[in-house]
């Protein structure tokens, strides 16, 4: 990342008056859970036994909760009923049928999605010699095309920190400017997903002697890596933390001086970004928050489409690409398993092509603006 772009925006917006922020109370976060927990469907008892091994593997919440829902949208369209569902149930022919329905009003994405549950699920009741063949082998799925990852343009990021700087003379109680901007900048100039977000605690961050400082990750599938961050960022972060101080004082581990006193002051293991009631931020809050900034920010804030938080990720990784740094360090960076999946941004970026179509020989042919002014010269002075 450009870092001499950037930090005149982290300066401008560091200085910011004492808010309230925007985010679910711990009691109705609590309702949320009960309500969503009583309407969860009942299953059979051998795919508890699934979701059980596959909770030995450490999946995330979401992936987790994908499982069961996948499992209930085919489980219904065969028995009608899914804690019905035998594993004599589960043939070829009853899971064209399903996916079939399934198909008419499901996007390609979640058809995909669907069918690598139960890929997953026939395979662990193969190898657990319940089901005499994985069936999904014969069922379609379909192709989904992989479009190069896009980046928010430069003015979208100008606009979207302006806005969060204007909010320091917000009247309102549910905002709180110094938090926005730690979060987006963050996405921005670390690359983290929005779990990598969330989950994150104030002691994954350790200062470096040279004033910057790295961000201990845990990643996507159980991953970790650290992601150097420079000092203009720590700073922001650390200014958070001292508007966070004036909210919460309670939950301080002690009175700080000198020096990343901002970090100090807190318990290695409190959350990073909290909401209003002192509590690790929620999806719905962190969502809401860069969705606010992105609709405040007018037509020049538009985010990546489908990718809210995400967009921010990919533009920090396609200023790297566009910065020539190696595919290998990218990967390291962005945390992904393969390194064709970090050549993604590198293709999209454009800088390899262009760097390897401007060698092309042939340019020197192309006459000079001197040479090209006196051949048409010459042109007009023949008779």
């Amino acid at each position: 990342m450009d870092k001499r772009d950037y930090p005149s925006f982290i300066c401008h917006c560091r200085r910011v008056p004492d808010r309230s922020d925007y985010g679910s109370p711990t009691a109705s976060a609590r309702g949320d859970a009960v309500a969503e927990a009583a309407e969860v469907d009942p299953i059979p008892e051998w795919f508890s036994h699934f979701l059980n091994d596959r909770q030995t593997r450490k999946p995330s919440v979401h992936t987790m909760k994908a499982y069961r829902q996948d499992f209930v949208a085919i489980a219904t369209l065969v028995t009608g009923d899914p804690a019905r569902l035998g594993v004599a149930d589960i043939t070829k022919d009853a899971m064209r049928t399903a996916f079939a329905a399934y198909a008419q009003d499901h996007e390609a994405a979640s058809i995909r999605r669907c069918w690598s549950t139960w890929n997953v699920l026939c395979t662990f009741l193969y190898t657990g010699e319940l089901l005499a063949a994985n069936p999904m082998q014969l069922v379609g799925r379909p192709k989904l095309a992989k479009p190069l990852p896009k980046a928010l343009p430069r003015t979208a990021v100008e606009a979207l920190l302006e806005t969060v700087a204007q909010d320091q003379v917000s009247q309102r109680q549910i905002d709180w400017a110094e938090r926005d901007l730690a979060l987006i900048l963050t996405a921005l100039l670390a690359g983290l997903r929005a779990d990598e977000l969330r989950q994150a605690d104030v002691g994954d961050i350790r200062t470096t002697d040279d004033g910057s400082a790295i961000i201990h990750v845990k990643g996507k599938g159980g991953k970790e890596r650290s992601v150097p961050i420079e000092a203009e960022l720590l700073s922001v972060i650390e200014a958070y933390l001292d508007s966070r101080a004036i909210r919460f004082p309670g939950d301080t581990k002690r009175k700080a001086d000198g020096v990343g006193s901002a970090l100090s002051r807190w318990p290695a293991r409190s959350p990073l970004f909290v909401g209003r009631d002192g509590e690790r931020i929620t999806r719905g809050t962190l969502q809401s928050r860069i969705k606010r900034a992105f609709k405040r920010g007018g037509p020049d804030a538009q985010p990546v489409p489908g990718a809210l938080v995400h967009g921010l990720r990919h533009t920090y990784a396609t200023e790297l690409a566009s910065s020539e740094v190696s595919v290998y360090t990218l990967m390291k960076l962005l945390g992904h398993e393969s390194m064709t999946t970090s050549q993604r941004y590198v293709t999209a970026a454009g800088t390899e092509t262009r760097s390897a179509a401007a060698r092309n020989g042939l340019y020197v042919l192309i006459p000079s603006g001197e040479k090209y002014a006196d051949r048409e010269s010459r042109r007009d002075q023949d008779p």
